[in-house]
């Protein structure tokens, strides 16, 4: 899968020739059952979600990468961490944090237009923008703690730390890595925890950058735990403030101790920095495709606008956002053309029967409407091949087109997604997947930052669309074939990340042109 030019190459090509769930062969030739299927999809990740566990390597990963925390833990230990995280992520709270949002967003806008004082346009790589404002976002969100990347991106040790490691990931593992990570499924768990002291990549790049981090995080805890435990700060709002309340009032032996919740911490910046940014930036080079989309968009938000300033208001509210459709399309289709998690695998804890709504035929000739599954069988689901699927998003399913939610009534689909009825996900994007392992898909229990990945894009979408207008780079051709295009949505584990084509060594690099929006 790692091998592909670009994200769902290999899953479209199987898709089209044998229909939504077909069979190949893994590493050590093991048998493998790949499906874009919506029934089998809900199946695995909703009614059956406990009996579909995360293989051991990609679990092991995850304690290597982020540490003792919610995506690591299983059982009871799993239902303890939630216990203290579900406070932090009611939908009320998650919708406080528009404010912070749009301040942030408001100094990326102020960056932007003096870089135009003196032009009428300026080309750059518009994720590494994004990606800044983001991080900004989650460090106050998340710490009440200002990292300050997008004043001075040099001047943050965790910034450039984070930005180093990915610019020096191997977006295509060699063939020996890629069978020493598989191997790691029959390796013992206690020899697999020595192997964070291999003193090689990607081993030391992941756990220096989780060091630098849990430091960081452990000094902030430091000057804030005396302060919550004197209630010099009640009405505090950021994530880490209400996990330390609700821990500390929780019984002895289900509170985390400091590593877990550094681990909780850790898990949610990767969670609300990356993978926003990937999006949003997505999401822009598609309206650069599309500028008649884009000036609707752009259109739809000055309506709205004067609305906001006819009640003598100054910013938008959440039913401003949700009332901009045109946005809100663009976002779920940017999701669905471009997921920034293309598969997941799963082992199967036990015997069980998987459903498939859209039958198959099978090499000897017979209609499959039901897989026997046995235990350890492994299961990868294709996110990427389900957000193609015609049956569910029409014809037209291989063509960014935003009007499709229009159309399409998402309510009579099956359901396997928290958003839209869409397959994606939006936490520990590129740093845990450029060495292959991921969290769980649509796990009720595990769902903590997509109503904030959500809300976060709406705020800088809107705000970003109002001010720029965004143009693909000098010479681009829009009618190209998207193969001969500058940019490569290229495969890193399960991640999808956006290259310059042949440059894989620039890291993710996203470039557009920026100008001042249209006056109307």
């Amino acid at each position: 899968m790692n091998l592909q030019d670009e994200v769902g190459d290999l899953d479209f090509k199987w898709l089209a020739e044998f229909g939504s769930t077909w069979r190949i062969q893994g590493a050590f030739r093991t048998d493998v059952i790949m499906t874009a299927d919506p029934k089998a999809i809900q199946h695995i990740y909703h009614k059956s979600a406990y009996n579909y566990a995360k293989k051991q390597s990609q679990n092991h990963m995850s304690y290597l990468m982020a540490g003792p925390g919610i995506v690591w833990s299983q059982g009871e230990d799993h239902q303890r961490h939630r216990k203290i995280m579900n406070p932090a992520f009611s939908a009320a709270h998650l919708r406080s944090f528009l404010p912070l949002f749009q301040r942030v967003t408001g100094k990326l806008v102020e960056k932007w237009k003096a870089e135009l004082a003196t032009t009428s346009e300026f080309e750059s790589l518009i994720n590494n923008w994004i990606s800044r404002a983001a991080l900004d976002i989650i460090g106050q969100a998340a710490f009440d703690y200002d990292y300050g990347v997008l004043e001075d991106a040099e001047q943050s040790t965790l910034a450039k730390a984070y930005h180093g490691i990915l610019k020096d990931a191997e977006f295509r593992l060699p063939g020996a890595m890629m069978l020493f990570r598989a191997a790691w499924d029959y390796i013992p768990v206690p020899v697999l925890k020595l192997f964070q002291y291999i003193p090689m990549d990607p081993f030391t790049r992941i756990l220096s950058l989780r060091r630098l981090y849990v430091s960081v995080g452990k000094q902030i805890l430091r000057e804030k735990r005396p302060e919550l435990d004197a209630e010099k700060r009640p009405n505090t709002k950021d994530i880490m403030s209400i996990l330390i309340k609700a821990n500390a009032s929780s019984e002895a032996k289900t509170r985390l101790n400091d590593d877990e919740l550094m681990a909780e911490m850790y898990t949610l910046t990767l969670a609300g920095h990356e993978t926003t940014a990937t999006t949003i930036s997505f999401l822009m080079y598609e309206l650069s495709l599309h500028p008649e989309y884009q000036a609707r968009m752009r259109q739809e938000i000055r309506e709205v606008r004067a609305r906001v300033s006819a009640r003598t208001g100054i910013d938008f509210t959440m039913e401003d956002l949700d009332g901009m459709p045109l946005c809100l399309n663009a976002i779920k289709e940017t999701l669905r053309f471009h997921p920034i998690v293309s598969y997941l695998p799963r082992v199967a804890t036990k015997d069980d029967v998987l459903p498939l709504m859209h039958p198959i035929i099978s090499t000897t000739g017979e209609t499959v409407t039901e897989v026997p599954i046995s235990k350890g069988q492994t299961i990868i689901t294709s996110f990427a091949a389900y957000n193609r699927l015609s049956q569910v998003w029409g014809e037209d399913s291989h063509v960014w087109n935003p009007d499709r939610f229009f159309r399409i009534d998402v309510g009579k689909q099956t359901n396997v997604g928290m958003f839209a009825n869409l397959c994606w996900r939006s936490r520990l994007h590129r740093l845990a997947l450029l060495v292959s392992v991921h969290p769980a898909f649509a796990d009720p229990p595990r769902l903590t930052s997509n109503s904030q990945s959500i809300i976060e894009t709406q705020a800088l979408v809107a705000e970003l669309l109002e001010n720029f207008e965004f143009r693909l780079p000098a010479g681009a051709d829009p009618s190209a074939d998207h193969k001969k295009s500058e940019l490569q949505c290229a495969p890193s584990g399960a991640a999808m990340v956006p290259l310059i084509r042949g440059k894989p060594e620039l890291g993710p690099s996203l470039r557009l042109r920026v100008s001042l929006a249209p006056t109307e």
